[in-house]
């Protein structure tokens, strides 16, 4: 049966459409980016994580051409912020800083309204910053000994500062407590900053926190570090021993940081992504800055992320469980 001309009209048009509409989608996913990206950050200002994410973001914009702000998004240990961005368009506008700490609420909190491995797509972990032991000055304790000697003589009286409750920092203030057998307090900020505030101002006893927040007033001598919770010692205090050095043997935790978008996002832009932060984290600029604030740039592949963040994940179930870490 012959086609009629306006058969073939109509086919040939079709035929264009389809090759226009597939040019047009091929040209958007190469023009990503085109507008201002945004960084999540699940806590407060002047911690670790907002450190590392501005650093990052200031590269990312050079790299990329577009600006790229830092939006706070603090509360719930992290969670608020992940929430955030897992339930953000996926059109690698709208990216996380997410941290141990993720891998940790997962089994901290009973009901989460998202799932850290389903709803999020490692992009590339940034940087591993030692968490360290470090107690207000006017404590009556010079190393890990005296303090569990002191906490032990008044048990419930001496208090700890974390990020906020399921972060690393209340997991190795639980891990400390269950290993040395004592009976401290904990007290859950919204970051680093409010929580170093305090601790400065006596009014709390001591923290687990990363280094990076406490670590210019450890040198000016306003803070006193007893101890890194790290298994080898720190670069950026390589005279404060280990916790496993300090008697708690065994004891290896750190807190590592990396990107994240929400898992819809093109392959595509994931790729670029990766490309540009496994760049950033191997210039000199950035691991000067990384050194600066006593992290190690790490960088790597979406699939190490994402099985770092899987083994994390049965890891801390188990730690959980042991130490008892309950959210109040």
């Amino acid at each position: 049966m012959q086609k009629h001309p306006r058969q073939y009209q109509r086919i040939a048009q079709a035929l264009a459409l389809g090759v226009l509409l597939g040019s047009g989608a091929s040209a958007m996913a190469q023009a990503w980016p085109a507008k201002t990206i945004s960084i999540v950050v699940p806590f407060a200002t002047g911690g670790t994580t907002d450190a590392i994410a501005r650093t990052l973001g200031q590269e990312l914009s050079k790299n990329l051409g577009q600006p790229v702000i830092i939006e706070n998004k603090p509360g719930a240990g992290a969670t608020i912020g992940a929430d955030y961005v897992a339930k953000a368009k996926p059109d690698g506008y709208t990216l996380l800083v997410g941290a141990v700490h993720h891998t940790i609420a997962t089994s901290v909190y009973k009901k989460l309204p998202y799932d850290f491995q389903r709803d999020l797509a490692p992009v590339s972990t940034v940087a591993m910053v030692p968490n360290v032991l470090v107690v207000n000055p006017n404590l009556a304790a010079k190393n890990v000994a005296e303090l569990v000697a002191l906490a032990k003589k008044t048990p419930g009286k001496l208090s700890f500062g974390s990020n906020g409750n399921g972060t690393g920092q209340h997991l190795i203030g639980a891990q400390f407590s269950l290993a040395s057998g004592v009976d401290i307090v904990h007290v859950p900020y919204k970051g680093s900053g409010p929580l170093t505030i305090d601790l400065l101002g006596g009014q709390i006893d001591m923290s687990f926190d990363t280094v990076t927040p406490v670590l210019s007033h450890i040198r000016a001598g306003k803070l006193r570090a007893l101890a890194v919770t790290t298994i080898k010692r720190s670069a950026a205090l390589p005279e404060v021993p280990t916790l496993d050095e300090s008697g708690l043997k065994g004891f290896d935790q750190g807190t590592w940081f990396g990107l994240l978008a929400p898992a819809a996002t093109p392959k595509d832009v994931l790729a670029r992504l990766n490309t540009e932060v496994v760049s950033i984290v191997k210039s000199p600029e950035f691991q000067k800055r990384m050194e600066e604030i006593g992290a190690v740039p790490i960088g790597g592949s979406a699939a190490q992320m994402a099985a770092q963040i899987k083994t994390d994940t049965e890891r801390y179930a188990k730690l959980v469980k042991d130490a008892k870490v309950t959210v109040q």
